[in-house]
Formats: C-alpha cells, structure tokens, sequence
C-alpha cells in the first residue's frame, strides 16, 4: 500500500507534467486553421483570356486555308469542289491561362503573377466561394520581377483582403503556408518551412531575391500567397524547380518587400520605373582581385557597355571593376543592378572603378531603363571554324590562336574594330580547358596588357608562370568579357 502510495507520489508529477506540456503548446503546432479560416476568403483563382482571332475566308483565285481533301485526289477534282465551296479553317481557340492571386486591398486591387495574366485581353476572377465571379480588363504587369495587379470593381462592396508582411524580417526554419489552387484545386493550403533566402542567378526573372520554401508548390499555384504564421503574405508563389514539372520540394516565391514597390508603382501609373547604367556584370573572382588591383573582393567586373548607354557615355570601359556608386560599396552584381534600378533618373552620380589596376572616378547620368533590356538574349553568330593555317600553338596553356581578321569578327559576331588572338583550339585537360577556355574566345590582354596578334599572345604568355597563375581578359561571341586565371592543373 505504502509502495502503491509512493508511486502515486512520484508518477503523479511527472504525468501531470505532460499535460501541462501539452496543454500549453501553442495552437499552430497542432493546427493551422485559424490562420486558414482568416486567408482563404481572399484568395482568388485567375482565368486569363485572349479573344479569338477569325480567320477570314480566302478571296477567289488566292491561295487558301488547307484543303479537307486527301493530297491523292487529281488537281481538277480538288480545284472543282474548292471553287463550289471555299473551305474556311475554324476559329483559333481561345487561348488562356490559370493561376491564382489575391486581393492585397479591399477595393479591388489583386495581386498575382505577371504570367499568370500576361497577354490576357481580360481576366475573370473568381472567389474562394465559387459563385463570385468578376470580369475585368484593367491588367498592368512587370515581367522583369513577373509581379501583376489587376483591379475589379466591387461595386462598393468591402472585399476581404490580406496584408502584405516584411519578407526581410523571415528566417530560415520559420514556418509558411502556401495558398492556390494546384492544378486547379481551387483553395488548396499546403505547410513547410522557409528553406533558404536570396535565391538568385536562376535565370527565371531578371530580377530575382526569391524565397525558397519545401512548402508544396505545383502548377496553378503562382501568384497565391506564402503566409507567415501571423496571417500576412510575405511572398508570391511563382516558380518550382523541378525535373518532373510537379512539386519536388523546391519552392521560390518573390519576396513581399520587392511585391509591395512594384505594386505601389502598377497602381500609380501602370508600368515600373528603373534605372538604367548599360552594361553587363560579372562579380569579381577574389582569386583575380588582387591582380586587378582591387583590395579585398570588393567590385563587380563590367563584362560589357553597351553602345548608346549612360555608362558609355561616361566613359565606362570593359574589364573595369566598379567598387562603389554613390558613395556606396559594391560587393556583388546583384548590389549594384538593385541600386541602379532605384537611383534617381537623369541626375548625375559617381561612380568609383579600377582601371588596368588603377582607381578612377567617373560621373555617370542615369538614364530609364528601355523595356525590351534584359528580356531578349543575343546568340553567338559564328558559323564555321576559322581557318586552320597560320595557328599559333600557345603549348604553355593548351591552346592554339590565330590573329583574328576582319572576316572571322563579322563570322563570330565581333566588332570589326576588335582586335586580338582568335582561339581556334583548346587542348582537353588543359589549364585554358579546366579556366574554361573555348574555340571561338579572343585574347586581348595578358596580365593587363593589350595583345593584338596570336604572335603577341605567344610572346606574352611565355613570360608568365602557371604556378604564380596567369592573368588572361577574354572576349566571348556574345559580346562579354572576363576575366580568367590559368593555372597548372595538379597531377
């Protein structure tokens, strides 16, 4: 009895100990369904349309729309029966899209992605109850962060909406929902984590600072939103890696902070302004930093100006470092794309490089960044393969050059003005194949100093040791240029 009674006694707190526990965990551990209750009325499902364009009959004695009839059937038999009755193809279907969005203000202003809605002639917006249903034409779009807005007129009604959160103040492990119809399964909650942040160089927008999140993501959930715990949206659902096409726990929405400055300027005036500098960037190796000149890595390589451009008119060179501008320290290419993009139009700033290993100041106008920039890619225009005689062998680095004509720059897509040693061939295994050397490259400095001729190349790559690592400036047939240490591969 004694024994029963002292068990009592020492169970009995650790037991109501684990009630405790369970009793005072925090209700979104074991539920989210408060925060769902308060986000699904406010999110939308989008269907984009595009009119359908009537093909017009064909006029007698022009060429026509296919005809029904077997290619087997004679001439004259087929020319009868077309003559009785012209055939006229079927309207194009209409084609259009699906997505989801939500309503970031309660007056009618949705928020989605600019794919979602892109083309579209109009959009018809539907509410989480099925049976509220708008039409609206007012679309505004900013492919370059993939962000739209569209508005609907509610007729006075106040609708629900969600508030868009600080994407900045979220951390890795913190917990999301994302919100959509996956596949057309119109409010459709799935739950995860923030995965990583700053996700960038996937070459899915042109700007891009994404949040990564395992929360499940498939097609027809762009433009819903990523929720935080607190019921606000802290990102837009927009793009899933994936080898399949289906969720593989690889998420990217684009942040709320970089959603709510482009919202702001749809709404004002329905396209977003940026700044524009003109050139192409690279951020700076710290291996070739100091050879360059440039304490620590700081600085992003200008790969290249383009024609016309605020920085050409500045004076702006390729293989120039840029370390600051305005004053403010450049680390990476994404640090000084986002500082242009915000600076103040048509006014001058300073702009801080190193030149050949030398700084250098130079004021630079900012200038509105064109539409069309960095949303069409050039291709190499090079057709064939220069020719083989007068090779220069370069055995030292595994290459072979040639002194690079005025009809092998028009083949490879160079300026006529551009001079150098051509690469016409890269030994595999070599210290040029491992840097990452390729047919077609130009040489055109050694250690910073100009080469204009595959025998300059020979003569200053032989005065240079691959184990000290040599300093090469090459130009590629899309126009850039980089800079590349060569070193001696290790046995």
């Amino acid at each position: 009895m004694l024994g029963g009674l002292a068990g009592g006694f020492i169970a009995g707190p650790v037991l109501h100990g684990q009630n405790d526990q369970v009793a005072a965990a925090p209700q979104e551990l074991t539920s989210y369904r408060n925060i769902v209750k308060q986000v699904l009325p406010a999110v939308v499902s989008i269907e984009s349309r595009v009119k359908p364009k009537a093909k017009p009959m064909a006029e007698k004695g022009q060429d026509r729309r296919r005809s029904p009839f077997n290619e087997q059937v004679p001439e004259e038999f087929r020319r009868f029966f077309e003559e009785q009755q012209p055939f006229e193809m079927p309207e194009e279907a209409p084609v259009g899209g699906f997505g989801s969005g939500f309503i970031a203000d309660s007056k009618g202003v949705i928020l989605t992605n600019y794919h979602v809605v892109a083309g579209a002639d109009s959009v018809e917006i539907t509410l989480q109850d099925g049976k509220t249903t708008f039409t609206s034409k007012d679309i505004h779009g900013d492919r370059k962060t993939d962000v739209a807005i569209v508005r609907i007129d509610p007729k006075g009604k106040k609708l629900p909406s969600l508030q868009l959160g600080d994407s900045a103040a979220m951390e890795i492990g913190d917990r999301v929902l994302a919100v959509g119809a996956p596949f057309g399964l119109t409010g459709t909650v799935t739950a995860g984590i923030i995965s990583a942040k700053g996700r960038n160089g996937l070459n899915v927008n042109m700007y891009e600072d994404f949040l990564q999140t395992d929360a499940a993501i498939n097609p027809g959930n762009s433009g819903g939103p990523l929720i935080n715990l607190e019921g606000k949206v802290i990102g837009i659902n927009s793009a899933i890696r994936s080898r399949t096409g289906g969720f593989q726990g690889v998420g990217l929405a684009i942040p709320s902070n970089m959603a709510r400055n482009v919202m702001s300027q749809l709404l004002a005036g329905g396209v977003v302004h940026r700044g524009y500098l003109g050139v192409a960037i690279k951020n700076l190796d710290p291996e070739v930093a100091p050879r360059l000149g440039v304490q620590g890595s700081e600085g992003v390589v200008v790969g290249q100006v383009y024609d016309n451009s605020p920085a050409s008119k500045a004076g702006l060179k390729e293989g120039d470092v840029i370390t600051t501008i305005d004053g403010k320290p450049i680390t990476t290419s994404r640090d000084l794309q986002e500082m242009v993009a915000a600076l103040p139009l048509h006014k001058a700033t300073q702009l801080s490089v190193v030149r050949d290993g030398k700084p250098k100041s130079l004021q630079v106008t900012i200038e509105e960044q064109p539409e069309e920039f960095g949303t069409t890619v050039s291709a190499p225009r090079y057709r064939r393969s220069p020719k083989d005689a007068e090779n220069v062998p370069l055995e030292k680095i595994g290459v072979e050059v040639t002194d690079l004509t005025a009809e092998q720059a028009e083949q490879y897509g160079y300026k006529e003005s551009q001079k150098g040693a051509l690469i016409t061939k890269v030994e595999p295994g070599s210290s040029a194949a491992t840097a990452g050397l390729r047919r077609g490259m130009v040489i055109a400095k050694v250690e910073k100093n100009p080469v204009t001729s595959a025998s300059e190349a020979k003569e200053a790559v032989a005065k240079e040791s691959l184990d000290k690592g040599i300093l090469l400036q090459v130009k590629t047939p899309t126009g850039g240029s980089a800079y590349v240490m060569l070193k001696a591969n290790s046995e």
